[in-house]
Formats: structure tokens, sequence, C-alpha cells
């Protein structure tokens, strides 16, 4: 049973370890805290169980396809130390792997979240409460700085 319980926080540790250090890894996460927080905090979309496996499932693959690509650069960065045609596309191989299933996620939210009246309700939830307007812009930005910087690190 010890086996089990490290073997689940040597899996943690892998994943925390991407969201530390690979900035497209934040970029998902932080797409989807907000993709989530609309979803389930406001009721602007409906949404069937279907729709709700489907994108839980497009979520998986995108992070976990985001987690192999990294666990494949490192991998081919310790073997070879010089430039290798074969390193390169190696690499590039599992980084397009990650944009395939990013972009048909993303096509996937598309027509899932496509709701003309979720999208009606949103505008006029925030023409009544401008200030969580600011709120949500303010949050954006801080979004963006911890996708493009990171954590903060420790002295």
């Amino acid at each position: 049973m010890k086996g089990l319980f490290k073997s689940f926080v040597y899996a943690g540790n892998g994943i925390i370890w991407c969201l530390k250090n690979e900035r497209n890894m934040r970029a998902h996460f932080s797409l989807c805290v907000y993709m989530y927080a609309y979803l389930l905090i406001y009721d602007f979309f409906v949404l069937t169980k279907t729709d709700w496996a489907i994108i839980l499932i497009c979520n998986a693959l995108v992070f976990s396809l985001e987690i192999v690509n990294t666990a494949v650069e490192k991998a081919v960065d310790l073997a070879t130390e010089e430039k290798n045609p074969l390193a390169k596309i190696s690499k590039d191989a599992a980084a397009g792997a990650v944009l395939v299933s990013a972009i048909f996620s993303v096509i996937v939210g598309i027509v899932i979240l496509l709701q003309p009246e979720a999208f009606r309700a949103m505008a006029e939830y925030y023409k009544e409460r401008i200030y969580l307007l600011v709120i949500l812009a303010i949050s954006l930005v801080l979004t963006f700085v911890f996708i493009i910087k990171g954590f903060p690190k420790k002295k």
C-alpha cells in the first residue's frame, strides 16, 4: 500500500513541476480555471452530463499530453548533448500532439459553449455590475503575468 501511495506522490510531483516550470501548462491551467469558474459559479450556460464529460475528457487529454510532451523534451535533452535531427523530430512531434489536442479541444468547447443566450446574459450581468468587469480585467492581467512569469521564485 505504501508503494501505491508513493506512486501518487510521484505523479503529483510531476504535475506540480510542470505547472511551476512549463508556460504552456500554466496557460492551459489558467484557461481551465476561468472556464470552470464560469460553468460552476454562474448559470449562464446549459450543459448536459454528456457535455460535461466531453469537456472533462478534452481537458484531461490536453493536460496529459502537455505532461508527456515535457517528459519527452526532458528525456531527449538528457540523452543528447549536441543538436540531433532525430531529437528535434521527437520534441516537435510531442509538441504537435499537444497542439492537435488543444485545437480540437477549443473546437469542442466552441461547439458546446456557443450559446448566444448565455453570452447575452453574461453581457447583461456585467453591464449591471461594472465593478465585476473591472475585477475580471485585473484578474486577466494578473493571469497573463502568471502564465508568462510563473510562480514567484524562492530566494
